[in-house]
């Protein structure tokens, strides 16, 4: 049951994009055009996750202004936080900043690679290089997305500490960040093969964060208050 689980996660994943591939061309032709890429992009993430039977509920703590460019963050815990993420922000397309071995995964990594920021972390000038395409993307009305944790950390690992970049990228731009928590993603498609199942994703949208009146000097601060954020909602839903 497990293996054919995990298959289903991969045809779901592959099959929408072949099905939708000429339209999903024509939207990476240029840049302007991201955000109808971005609506094809919510529509591949619904049918996965209603494919394998997630239903979601998202508790929002305020309303998002249309128009503002946004840094969201989340913790990272499963390969359907992309989905989810897609899913929780209809009128506010973003772009991921990316691992670039992602890049390798057929099919899905053909357009990853075309309307991701992708960054290789052993490498300086790459991590330098995200911050001037994020910038760009910014001045386009784009919001950023990024996992401060860097990567899914291991399954017993509640919420790793959280990388620099997003707050840096944040408070240069003068941008608002948004984070936000997943409860349930671990749940229902870890990394743990023999794992997993259909039921509920819930997502908690915390107030924004105004990073107007804050320095450079402030990125750890930030870090720090996101993180503790995060990892409080996380704890109050453990011991609920």
């Amino acid at each position: 049951m497990w293996v054919f689980y995990r298959i289903w996660f991969y045809v779901l994943v592959a099959v929408p994009i072949l099905v939708m591939f000429p339209l999903l061309f024509l939207s990476v032709l240029k840049q302007k055009w991201y955000p109808f890429f971005f609506r094809l992009a919510r529509i591949w993430a619904k049918i996965i996750l209603i494919g394998m039977g997630y239903y979601w509920t998202i508790k929002r703590a305020e309303p998002l202004v249309k128009g503002q460019s946004y840094v969201f963050v989340a913790n990272h815990t499963s390969m359907t936080d992309i989905m989810l993420m897609l899913v929780a922000f209809r009128n506010h397309p973003f772009v991921f900043i990316g691992k670039k071995e992602l890049v390798k995964i057929p099919i899905f990594g053909s357009f990853y690679k075309r309307t991701c920021i992708l960054v290789d972390r052993s490498s300086p000038e790459s991590r330098k290089a995200v911050f001037i395409r994020a910038q760009n993307r910014i001045k386009q009305g784009s919001s950023i997305c990024i996992f401060p944790e860097g990567g899914v950390p291991d399954e017993s690992v509640v919420l790793d500490r959280f990388k620099a970049g997003a707050f840096r990228l944040a408070i240069n731009h003068k941008v608002p960040l948004v984070p936000l928590t997943f409860f349930d993603n671990k749940k229902r498609l870890s990394y743990t093969f023999f794992s997993g199942g259909p039921g509920k994703m819930r997502v908690e949208v915390h107030p924004t964060i105004s990073t107007k009146e804050l320095s450079i000097d402030d990125t750890t601060e930030l870090s720090k208050k996101v993180f503790k954020l995060i990892s409080k909602a996380l704890e109050a839903d453990l011991k609920a």
